[in-house]
């Protein structure tokens, strides 16, 4: 990483599917190996792994496709953990700016202080959230979902009570999902173990916490065979889940209820609660489907468009 107030520069020759830009305060250590099928693939440095070499780095990273067809889609994500602080900014060839703050300079004792509290207050691990280098100083934030691989314990009945409360409410009334598609709005109801939704080609079980903190497991697993209803159905439904708003007011109507009323109830995602806090400008992904909101809103810290000319990375953070 070049020293404060330097700037490097660099020019992506050709198109980029899936990328990142890594930006660390030291030096990463990536390797290669041969799957089983003779494929090359890539080994990334573990934030989770206390024994991967890169585990004392600070290090943080920005998501990145870039298509002649389909334009720059580039965003800061929380969703595995909270590292190094950056921003950025998108200039279009129309002129166009877009920009995402990220998290406040110098926040990451803050938000490790806050998850302690929270501890302390309802009697689960999210202080062990916090990873610290050899003088104890906070380095990273874990999320729950891969603090769980560390710990599958951890959490395991945190939902239990609030899933039956959703299941004993939605099957005595419809809970809508709004599509924001060509489906519109889709009418669901509990049938015994199941959320049906009209349309679907199949329905929802109860969630586990690692279903709702992952998004791709369980009732939020879309397959092959899953109709236009049922993959407009699992971000919202799952988001809904992630963000405990199924029982607040308004929360019959999915998306609907905005950002005001995320993680206002327990039990919650309190890490993206507080990550989310600390942003400056309210966005960046603190799980999968932080990109679902009611139309005019945005969490999940994106900025895209055709015809990028710059995109310029900030680390540090804003004051």
């Amino acid at each position: 990483m070049s020293a404060q107030g330097q700037t490097t520069e660099f020019t992506l020759p050709d198109s980029l599917s899936s990328g990142r830009v890594w930006v660390a305060e030291g030096e990463l250590q990536f390797f290669s190996l041969v799957d089983a099928n003779g494929v090359i693939q890539l080994v990334e440095p573990s934030a989770v792994n206390p024994s991967d070499p890169s585990a004392a780095v600070n290090w943080g990273f920005v998501e990145l496709t870039n298509t002649a067809e389909g334009g720059i889609y580039a965003n800061i994500s929380f969703v595995d953990f909270v590292g190094l602080i950056m921003s950025m900014k998108l200039t279009l060839g129309s002129g166009e700016t877009q920009t995402v703050s990220g998290l406040q300079s110098g926040v990451i004792p803050t938000i490790c202080s806050e998850l302690k509290d929270q501890a302390a207050a309802d009697s689960q691990p999210w202080d062990k959230l916090c990873v610290t280098d050899s003088s104890g100083n906070a380095l990273r934030i874990l999320s729950p979902n891969q603090y769980a691989s560390v710990d599958p314990t951890a959490f395991s009945t945190y939902y239990d009570d609030y899933i039956e409360q959703v299941w004993t409410k939605y099957a005595g009334e419809d809970l809508t999902i709004n599509t924001q598609a060509d489906a519109g709005n889709v009418a669901c109801r509990v049938n015994g173990d199941q959320l049906e939704c009209d349309g679907d080609n199949r329905g929802y079980p109860k969630p586990t916490v690692i279903d709702i903190w992952g998004c791709n497991s369980g009732p939020f697993a879309i397959e092959d065979p899953d109709n236009d209803v049922h993959r407009a159905v699992v971000p919202r439904l799952c988001a809904a889940f992630y963000r405990t708003t199924l029982l607040v007011d308004g929360g019959n109507v999915q998306p609907g209820v905005g950002n005001s009323s995320y993680y206002t109830t327990d039990p919650t995602n309190h890490y993206s609660r507080i990550v989310h806090k600390y942003e400056t400008d309210g966005k960046g992904y603190t799980f999968s489907y932080d990109d679902v909101n009611p139309d005019g809103q945005n969490a999940a810290g994106v900025v895209s468009g055709p015809s990028p000319t710059v995109l310029e990375l900030t680390v540090g953070g804003f004051s």
